[in-house]
């Protein structure tokens, strides 16, 4: 059986992709403290920007997967969706 996905709910996919940018951006952090702890004055002002490494993927993450996906629903509207072939499991 073939599936074919036609549209994608551009907010509720967005709100998704942007959490999981953001937990991906926690590695930033975890790179940021010890350069914020043990660097010299250059590397402590990269580390400042490395703690913000989450707020910045979830906030590109999210801008980028919408227009993503306003791309994908106007291509899927002209030529189709994705399809799947799906079948039934017991």
């Amino acid at each position: 059986m073939k599936k074919q996905i036609v549209r994608i709910s551009i907010l509720q996919s967005s709100k998704i992709v942007t959490l999981l940018y953001t937990l991906l951006g926690c590695l930033y952090t975890l790179i940021g403290i010890p350069m914020i702890i043990f660097g010299n004055s250059q590397i402590k002002i990269m580390g400042i920007v490395y703690l913000f490494g989450p707020v910045f993927m979830g906030l590109l993450g999210f801008i980028f997967f919408v227009i993503s996906v306003a791309i994908y629903n106007l291509a899927a509207s002209l030529v189709g969706g994705f399809e799947f072939e799906v079948k039934d499991v017991v």
